[in-house]
């Protein structure tokens, strides 16, 4: 194993020549759970600040529009592009380099006074989010084996929380301070996460030597070797399809009748999604002692009774129906979370050495699915109305279950 470059010293090399032999500590797990959160919160922030952005630059609806997309297509390349890195360099480098960038990258927005110097920035600001895919491999390195689940979890809970709150935090402060210092604000708490992290993080030793053309084309192979990857990743990003449908639907549905309810509305339901992400630290409990299969199967069980429940909105009353709506949104965030971080043990427990790809390989079938899941959603809003979106979301969860009670799934962890 080549040795790490000098210019780490200042990092605690024990913890990354032996990552399983000493537990995390409390402060660096709440390091890593902050800097996830606020990583992956940085692809959020915009959407809310949509309309009051456009006329302050004088944008149309439809360019403006085009920040978010271009922030999530910036998170996918780097899903694919940067994620896989990690396996072939020191991931604490990684991860100091891409919190520089979005710290620039967010102020670059904060400063934008036209669209074209927004969407450029909103490219950057995903591609160098993904610090968020390096943080959770670099936990599951550094955790030891009987506990990776539970560690694996927490941090996923700071991610989770980052992507809850972070429209209504964005909201919050743009209407009060404007958009421009929510961008500065979260500017500053990505240096913040980056010097913690310089002081804090440990060295990780390179797992591969790999050129980056074979590295990216390893993604392939791995697929192709792993039955466990494969079905993992298919299975989360079925799950996702579900997800994702019902939460690009929600605000349009409560828009029309008989609710008549505004963006703010739908923003409180996304609190309810808390619950899950809360959770995920048990689920990783469950895994560690019950095993991983288990809490899959039973967190896409509980997704999909609780899309199924949503069928039966037209028999409750206006606030019955927000009620449910409510409780739904509760269940299958939960399950969908629990499945998650299963998954994740799952995968991180297959090949050691190539956590970053097993990783990436993961979230890209997650990311498949949500952007599947909108498209999809949004046709069945149109076609059939909001029975059609939870008809998608039952039949999308079902065929994850599928997935996971095939013949051979167990064997296949």
């Amino acid at each position: 194993m080549n040795s790490i470059p000098k210019t780490h010293t200042a990092a605690p090399a024990a913890a990354s020549s032996h990552p399983h032999s000493h537990g995390l500590s409390t402060g660096l797990i709440g390091l890593l759970a902050t800097g996830a959160g606020l990583a992956v919160a940085s692809l959020y922030y915009s959407q809310p600040m949509l309309g009051v952005l456009a006329d302050d630059i004088g944008a149309s609806e439809r360019a403006v529009g085009m920040v978010p997309m271009s922030t999530q297509l910036g998170y996918a390349l780097g899903i694919l592009l940067l994620a896989p890195l990690g396996d072939r360099y020191d991931r604490r480098r990684i991860i100091l380099i891409k919190a520089a960038i979005l710290t620039v990258a967010l102020l670059l927005a904060g400063a934008a006074s036209g669209v074209a110097t927004l969407l450029a920035a909103s490219l950057a600001i995903g591609l160098t989010a993904t610090m968020a895919q390096d943080i959770i491999p670099a936990a599951a390195t550094l955790a030891p084996e009987q506990h990776r689940g539970r560690i694996v979890g927490t941090v996923m809970t700071g991610l989770l929380l980052g992507i809850l709150l972070s429209r209504v935090v964005s909201g919050f402060v743009a209407e009060h301070f404007g958009w421009r210092a929510m961008f500065v604000g979260a500017s500053a708490s990505i240096a913040l996460i980056g010097v913690a992290a310089w002081r804090g993080l440990p060295r990780f030793h390179p797992t591969s030597h790999l050129s980056y053309g074979a590295l990216l084309g390893s993604l392939g192979s791995l697929i192709k070797k792993h039955g466990a990857l494969r079905r993992a990743a298919l299975a989360q990003g079925l799950l996702s399809v579900g997800f994702s449908a019902f939460w690009s639907t929600l605000a349009i549905m409560l828009h029309g009748a008989p609710f008549h309810l505004g963006s703010a509305a739908a923003g409180a339901f996304g609190l309810a999604g808390a619950a899950g992400a809360l959770a995920a630290p048990l689920a990783g409990r469950i895994s560690d002692k019950k095993g991983p299969e288990l809490v899959t199967r039973l967190g896409i069980s509980l997704a999909a009774l609780s899309f199924a429940a949503l069928a039966l909105s037209p028999w409750f009353s206006t606030q019955g129906q927000l009620v449910l709506l409510a409780l739904a949104a509760i269940g299958f965030d939960l399950g969908v979370q629990a499945t998650l971080v299963s998954h994740q043990t799952i995968v991180y427990g297959i090949e050691p050495g190539a956590r970053s790809r097993l990783n990436a390989v993961l979230f890209v079938g997650v990311f498949v699915g949500m952007a599947s899941g909108a498209a999809l959603g949004s046709l069945a809003l149109a076609q059939w109305g909001w029975i059609g979106v939870v008809a998608l979301a039952v039949v999308a969860a079902v065929l994850a279950l599928v997935v996971r009670m095939w013949p051979g799934a167990a064997k296949a962890r």
